[in-house]
Formats: C-alpha cells, sequence, structure tokens
C-alpha cells in the first residue's frame, strides 16, 4: 500500500511540476477564422465559440467520472454482502 502511495505521489509531483504556466490557445484553421472574423465585427460568437469547445472537452472527463463512480459503488456494495472484508481471496 505504501508502494503505490509512493508512485502516485511521484506521479503527482511530476505533473504538477511539468506544467507549462503559459496558457496556449489551440483551435483548428477554422475555428480560428470564424473566432477571429466574428470578433472583428464587434460579435460575441467567437467568446461563446470558445465556451463550446471547453464544455465538449469537459464532457468526457464527466462521464468517465460518472462511470467509475458507480463502478465504485457497486464495488462496495457487493463487498458488503459477500464479505470480502473479512475472508481473503485465494488467488493461488
Amino acid at each position: 500500500m505504501k508502494k503505490m502511495l509512493m508512485i502516485i505521489g511521484l506521479m503527482f509531483v511530476l505533473t504538477v511540476s511539468t506544467v507549462n504556466t503559459n496558457p496556449a490557445y489551440s483551435q483548428c484553421a477554422m475555428c480560428t477564422l470564424n473566432a477571429e472574423q466574428s470578433v472583428k465585427d464587434g460579435n460575441s460568437q467567437g467568446k461563446g465559440l470558445n465556451k463550446g469547445i471547453l464544455f465538449l472537452l469537459a464532457m468526457p472527463y464527466l462521464a468517465i467520472g460518472a462511470v467509475g463512480y458507480l463502478w465504485y459503488k457497486k464495488y462496495r456494495r457487493k463487498q458488503g454482502e459477500v464479505g470480502f472484508k473479512h475472508d481473503p481471496a485465494n488467488l493461488n
């Protein structure tokens, strides 16, 4: 258990230490062109486009989180019913 926590801690430290502090604004060529044209005319469509991109980026993470949470809850319920806590499995 200690080894697993050390590995997770090391991964966290490496991830945080390698994060670039300069923001990178990336869009496909068509999105960039549309956003630039809409800002020139005084419209706020470019801001909406950027918010839409962030929304689409967040959806897979939320879906995976929901599936993980449901899987965890199902495992905890199954663990309590069968009694895995008191009777460890023998895999040999």
